[in-house]
């Protein structure tokens, strides 16, 4: 363990919070664990990435002096108490989460998370884990990664944090690695696979050797592989894989990550097929230009897209997605003549059965030949007929089945002008 002190204002934390944790009888340890410590070590300021505010992950630990017939967590304990004379202005939002012990708190413009201190264990591989109050030392040992095992604490009044770092975290901070905490730690939670590349692309860190053996060890096994048995795998750990990915795509260099698990082999996690994909980064440049959700994207050239996307529960915008994109490929595998004009390539993007959205699916998949695509997503799609419908009911058509079909026709004169 190393021991050092350091200044409270370098993390920002609200005067207010230190000095009703000073005051209880309840909670006899406050500890800023997670991200906060690893960036303040790296002298990084960790902030909240939707709103760009500082971000702590605190950790209360009960005091064997506090009401045993209080069934309150100690995280809940210190909140209220905290927020019994607190002004309204300073509170931007608070929300209790009774079945984990937790609250989250945004307090003179700092994310608070309050947690109080837990252990997990894991009755099966990949399950949810089952969680029970202990101690602070027991939280940090349930962690991902050395570097996010450390502690700055408040465990009395004083000047300043004890930093607390059981596992090593500093050494392997110096040693730009990332090391797992035991030698069951993907076993118990294979998405922590995800999260190393996550932090590799952000921090520019590498595995440890022996992390790295453990990640090969744990895709041998894994059972969403080429030797199939996906029915082994837990509901609940396709929901927690879809979720790091989401973080992946969305707040992280995703190309940098990405590429750690292609190289790691790890993208045998989704689908296999993604593992020899090469195209990805295209894919997902071209996604991000048409506002197609990036997962959809990247799942979209796996045969077995709608599956993987039902298996990490996807949104069921983006698995109807998914799953359209699939009926407008096998309609093109189906056409006996092929379209080769402005006019063949709408009719048939523009059946009933799927959406525009799905075309553009196609369009950066590549499932479709991608020029008469592009064309009709940037230009046939919006032309409409060379005269309007107020015109051509002057001119003495009534409104009706007869006026569309004249809009269709007249449109259709324009199509059958545009080169493909």
């Amino acid at each position: 363990m190393t021991a050092s002190v350091i200044d409270p204002k370098d993390l920002c934390l609200p005067p207010r919070l230190l000095a009703v944790f000073h005051q209880s009888s309840d909670c006899a340890v406050l500890a800023v664990v997670g991200g906060a410590v690893r960036d303040l070590l790296l002298h990084r300021v960790h902030l909240d990435p939707l709103r760009g505010l500082p971000d702590l992950d605190l950790v209360v630990e009960l005091s064997p002096q506090a009401d045993p017939t209080d069934r309150r967590p100690a995280a809940h304990r210190l909140a209220e108490t905290l927020l019994e004379d607190m002004p309204a202005a300073a509170v931007g939002f608070c929300q209790f989460h009774r079945a984990f012990g937790t609250v989250e708190l945004e307090l003179d413009g700092i994310r608070l998370d309050l947690a109080s201190a837990r252990s997990e264990t894991y009755a099966a591989p990949g399950e949810n884990p089952i969680v029970s109050y202990g101690s602070l030392e027991d939280d940090l040992a349930r962690r991902d990664f050395s570097i996010n095992a450390m502690a700055l604490v408040f465990a009395v009044p004083g000047p300043g944090l004890r930093l607390l770092d059981p596992h090593g975290g500093g050494a392997d901070l110096a040693l730009r690695q990332l090391r797992l905490l035991h030698d069951r730690s993907l076993e118990d939670d294979p998405t922590r696979i995800v999260r190393a590349a996550r932090y590799a692309a952000r921090l520019g860190f590498t595995l440890a050797p022996e992390s790295l053996e453990q990640l090969h060890a744990t895709l041998v096994r894994w059972p969403w592989g080429p030797r199939g048995g996906a029915g082994r795998v837990p509901p609940a750990l396709g929901t927690r894989l879809r979720m790091e990915l989401e973080l992946l795509l969305d707040r992280e260099p995703w190309e940098e990550a990405l590429a750690c698990l292609q190289a790691w082999g790890a993208l045998v996690l989704v689908d296999p097929a993604l593992q020899a994909d090469t195209s990805w980064r295209r894919r997902l440049r071209w996604a991000r230009r048409s506002a197609l959700p990036p997962l959809a994207a990247l799942l979209a050239v796996s045969q077995a897209a709608t599956t993987v996307a039902t298996r990490l529960q996807l949104p069921h915008g983006q698995q109807r997605l998914l799953a359209q994109l699939a009926q407008l490929c096998q309609a093109w595998r189906s056409c006996e003549v092929a379209p080769c004009t402005a006019l063949d390539w709408s009719t048939f993007l523009e059946r009933p059965g799927w959406s525009p959205e799905a075309v553009a699916l196609a369009l950066v998949s590549g499932a479709l030949p991608r020029r008469p695509l592009l064309r009709w997503w940037c230009r046939w799609r919006h032309l409409t007929s060379s005269v309007a419908a107020a015109d051509l009911i002057a001119a003495g058509l009534r409104p009706g089945p007869a006026l569309g079909e004249r809009l269709r026709q007249l449109r259709a004169e324009r199509l059958r002008l545009e080169r493909v």
